[in-house]
């Protein structure tokens, strides 16, 4: 099986909003592992592992979020090694 790794940033109004609590049901209903937290300047950042698959859904679901998040930009770089995380973490 194939497994890559992502390093995403979501811009929006996406703090205070249940974004990373949201995230956190939705990677570990499909198997992704890895973290998300806040940033100083207002987004939210994550480093996502899991299939190809499974990660294009997620990142599905970053583009509408929480219920009362609005977000406005996803970034998503692929990352050059996988790391190993083994569940998903809000920080």
């Amino acid at each position: 099986m194939t497994i890559n790794a992502l390093h995403v940033r979501i811009h929006g109004r996406v703090q205070g909003v249940g974004y990373r609590a949201s995230m956190k049901e939705v990677a570990t209903r499909l198997g992704i592992q890895g973290w998300v937290r806040n940033r100083g300047d207002g987004t939210v950042e994550a480093h996502l592992v899991g299939p190809p698959e499974q990660l294009n859904t997620l990142l599905t679901w970053c583009g509408d979020g929480s219920p009362m998040a609005t977000v406005t930009h996803i970034q998503a770089d692929e990352l050059d090694e996988v790391p190993h995380y083994s569940a998903f973490s809000v920080f």
